[in-house]
């Protein structure tokens, strides 16, 4: 088990996941969304290849439209 901080929020973890993974978790959607890691903008080709960590502090952002 671990935790993590998810836009301030602590969360519990009972596994391993990469970024993507953890989107699908919450039920986030994966697309207009950018993904802070520990005050790291990480690009989403990269999302796969990179595993949360035990007090990670993630913001997720979600673009919407408008005018």
């Amino acid at each position: 088990m671990m935790t993590v901080f998810i836009n301030g929020e602590a969360r519990e973890l009972d596994g391993t996941y990469n970024l993507l993974e953890l989107l699908r978790k919450f039920s986030l959607p994966d697309e207009r969304v950018a993904i802070e890691l520990n005050k790291t903008v990480v690009r989403k080709r990269d999302w796969e290849n990179i595993r949360v960590a035990d007090a990670d502090r993630i913001e997720i952002v979600h673009f919407v439209g408008g005018g």
